[in-house]
């Protein structure tokens, strides 16, 4: 069985996520922003042993925690090679790339607990975003939002690709997998594919 604990904890409310296999006690924590400090305090508090730290992008509420994370649980960081220039160069929305970093790519997967987390690569927020998926549980990042969609007017970012992504890689999945988010609460694919405005098809009406 697992457990998905959510701690938005940075000034932007970015949700961190730490998914723990409840067997194996092993676990890995999701998008590492805000307060780094708190952050630990809380993961300490679950008593699990950190696996991954997955990235779905490199913006910097997702990642400002980064570096105290992997001082304290010497985990290693997996992102999609699509941000690693974004991360050393861009100084508006990207965070510092880390020291040391694994590459993942649209179809790799990463055992976990009974199971594996499948990567998948979505641009469109960014141009290295990634969703991963665990069993009926799937962290989307900026991608996929309850009712909306990610910004694309940020550098790297492309509206068209972005509802691309989203139509071909996540609207395709399973109804009953769960969302879940960067930002606000999560959702489910069956309700983003018949609620989502953004992924209505307005011509079907006629």
């Amino acid at each position: 069985n697992m457990i998905i604990k959510t701690y938005p904890i940075g000034i932007y409310e970015e949700n961190i996520y730490v998914l723990i296999d409840e067997k194996s006690k092993d676990a890995c924590i999701v998008d590492p922003g805000g307060n780094g400090n708190l952050l630990i305090k809380n993961i300490e508090e679950l008593g699990c042993n950190i696996k991954y730290i997955l990235l779905t992008h490199g913006h910097f509420d997702h990642v400002e925690a980064l570096n105290e994370v992997v001082e304290k649980f010497k985990a290693p960081i997996y992102m999609n090679e699509n941000e690693v220039h974004f991360m050393k160069t861009d100084r508006t929305v990207f965070g510092n790339l880390p020291k040391e970093y694994k590459l993942v790519k649209d179809g790799d997967t990463l055992p976990f607990g009974d199971g594996e987390i499948k990567c998948i690569h979505t641009p469109g927020h960014t141009k290295g975003g990634m969703c991963y998926l665990y069993k009926d549980a799937m962290f989307t990042g900026d991608t996929l939002f309850k009712g909306s969609v990610g910004r694309s007017d940020f550098i790297g970012g492309d509206f068209n690709e972005l509802i691309q992504s989203i139509k071909t890689k996540l609207m395709i999945l399973d109804k009953d997998i769960k969302i879940y988010p960067g930002h606000m609460e999560s959702s489910t694919i069956g309700y983003e594919k018949l609620r989502n405005p953004f992924l209505q098809d307005e011509f079907e009406i006629f």
